[in-house]
């Protein structure tokens, strides 16, 4: 198989490129910057096949604007990344007969359940963000019904991230530089997703694509397939923003750092959040596809190569 990335630069692109390189029958075509590749340039996207044409199998689009408080007041440039791009690269990658991942949000959902969310729920964003992605989402699959869909959430990886934002904030506690707990919401309720462990998920369902970019559909035991359209990959387990620093705390070695709980409101923050936003993964584990607890990923990234400080550019 031989693989392209965009969003070459994010904390899934650099993970799967990684990834991708470590498989010696697999071949990276490339990791595409924003500086390389602007998705939201149809020229650019249309340009870019006509110089791959045949040497490209699968497209992983993790390309995305995922500031989520500057998409409310930057919502043309949202909605050109995130919306109008996937529709761009999937069409094109209909026209070559390329198979496309592309990588979507907890976020296109209200965050009313009380239960993880499934595939087939009915999207209902309530942020610029969130409906930017939602429009990606059907716009690329009224192109191109046989594209995968990978909603994951709460993302953390090489680059900026909440790991590293806590860290950080422990270190200036520890040196005196700053005085008093830390001050993190507790009732926002997710799975944090390490990219590392998102990137084999989703070179997993790449795996069990065609080289023509229609979905195998006789991949395991007892005839079961790879869907096409939506389907989800995160971390397993459950917990809120507060949880996951303590855990970061205490994996960090900051068990003497102290944390109290806060409410999303207090933040006045321009985008809502979901209160709510587990993935129900059944449907990739149905395929095999299962990732580790939140818990383990988290140690995995404190221990890789980037784990412990801030690299180059987030998502």
């Amino acid at each position: 198989m031989r693989w392209l990335v965009t969003g070459g630069g994010g904390q899934l692109g650099r993970c799967l490129a990684s990834r991708i390189e470590s498989e010696p029958a697999e071949e990276l075509a490339g990791a595409l910057t924003h500086r390389e590749l602007d998705v939201s340039d149809e020229r650019q996207v249309q340009g870019l096949f006509e110089a791959v044409s045949g040497e490209v199998d699968i497209v992983v689009n993790a390309a995305a604007l995922t500031a989520v408080d500057r998409c409310e007041t930057e919502s043309a440039q949202a909605f050109a990344v995130n919306a109008m791009a996937p529709a761009f690269l999937g069409r094109v990658c209909r026209e070559a007969g390329v198979a496309l991942i592309h990588v979507s949000t907890d976020y296109v959902f209200d965050g009313a359940a009380s239960r993880p969310y499934s595939e087939d729920h009915p999207r209902n964003p309530q942020s610029v963000y969130g409906q930017s992605k939602a429009e990606g989402e059907i716009r690329l699959l009224e192109l191109m019904p046989e594209a995968l869909v990978v909603r994951t959430s709460w993302l953390f990886g090489p680059g900026r991230n909440f790991v590293v934002a806590i860290r950080q904030q422990a270190e200036k506690r520890r040196s005196g530089e700053v005085s008093g707990p830390l001050r993190v919401v507790a009732d926002q309720c997710g799975s944090p997703t390490y990219a590392g462990d998102l990137a084999e998920g989703v070179w997993q369902l790449g795996r069990k694509l065609k080289r023509d970019g229609t979905v195998e559909r006789s991949l395991a035991a007892g005839g079961a397939h790879v869907p096409h359209g939506p389907i989800h990959l995160a971390n397993s387990g459950q917990t809120s923003w507060f949880l996951f620093a303590r855990e970061i705390l205490d994996q960090s070695g900051f068990p003497d750092v102290g944390i109290e709980p806060s409410k999303t409101a207090e933040l006045n923050l321009p985008a809502p959040r979901p209160a709510y936003s587990v993935l129900d993964c059944g449907r990739a584990g149905s395929l095999g596809i299962r990732l580790r607890s939140w818990q383990e990923g988290l140690a995995a990234y404190l221990q890789a190569e980037w784990g412990g400080a801030v690299l180059g550019e987030g998502t």
